[in-house]
């Protein structure tokens, strides 16, 4: 690829002073995000997977280094940046339309109609298959529907980078395939940047264009960078019998539980 660098992160340091002492969570971090690319953060827990996506969605400032998101500082949260959580974060007290239309009435209010919103808030219904959930409370749908509300909204404000921590974590593994898929058609769809933090491996492998392996804790850092060539669209089926596919995963693998085996004891 030679797309230019869309998210610049800069010898990026993050130290945090708990109760309990300074805590230092991620060292030397050097990273760039084409635009377009679809990034996964993988590692073991407490790797700093978290902390770096907070980072680049301004909901943190790092102790030392810099971010950049389209050659401007990153210096505080930006509906530039989206953020999707493992936690849906819905309103219950809202349908899934009124979630969505209160982030497109915050970021494009003051610019257009209230036609002009409410179509916006129907076509991030519709791209994500729920335009007949519309009018229904968080409690009247299922666990993976409520993700997709949420991805539906952050994609409704029109970010230039899409940021998810662990969103199918919490899902079964039919729903959360099933989403997977999803996310690669809209993904093509919008031709969204997007970085995602995840712990499964067949997750990172199908989604990402770049894995990024994080050493482990504390003073995480980047370990290694696997580059996904693999053609888009991907078709989970197919790949299952590509040895590039199986290649990609031995090397996250291999990273993983040999090269960053995490003891027992620090696991506890």
């Amino acid at each position: 690829m030679d797309e230019p660098k869309f998210i610049d992160i800069e010898g990026v340091e993050m130290v945090f002073h708990t109760r309990k002492g300074v805590f230092h969570a991620l060292r030397e971090i050097d990273l760039t995000v084409r635009k377009g690319e679809f990034i996964t953060l993988i590692g073991h827990s407490g790797c700093g997977k978290s902390t770096l996506l907070n980072l680049i969605a301004g909901l943190l400032k790092p102790t030392d280094g810099v971010l950049l998101c389209a050659n401007r500082e990153i210096a505080g949260p930006s509906p530039e940046r989206s953020v999707v959580f493992q936690n849906h974060s819905l309103l219950p007290w809202l349908t899934c339309y009124e979630n969505i239309y209160l982030g497109v009435e915050r970021v494009f209010g003051k610019t257009e109609t209230r036609n002009q919103l409410r179509e916006r808030t129907m076509q991030a219904l519709a791209l994500v298959g729920l335009t007949a959930a519309e009018s229904k409370r968080p409690h009247e749908i299922s666990g993976g529907m409520k993700q997709r509300v949420g991805i539906a909204r952050a994609l409704a404000m029109e970010p230039k980078v899409l940021l998810m921590d662990e969103p199918f974590g919490a899902l079964d593994a039919l729903t959360r395939a099933h989403l997977q898929d999803e996310l690669l058609k809209i993904v093509a769809a919008t031709k969204s940047t997007v970085v995602m933090v995840t712990h499964d491996v067949d997750e990172a492998v199908l989604l990402s264009d770049r894995i990024v392996m994080m050493s482990n804790g504390p003073a995480a850092t980047i370990g290694e960078i696997v580059d996904v060539q693999l053609e888009r669209p991907r078709d989970r089926v197919a790949l299952a019998q590509d040895a590039r596919y199986t290649g990609y995963r031995t090397a996250v693998l291999e990273f993983l539980y040999r090269k960053q085996a995490h003891p027992a004891k620090e696991a506890a």
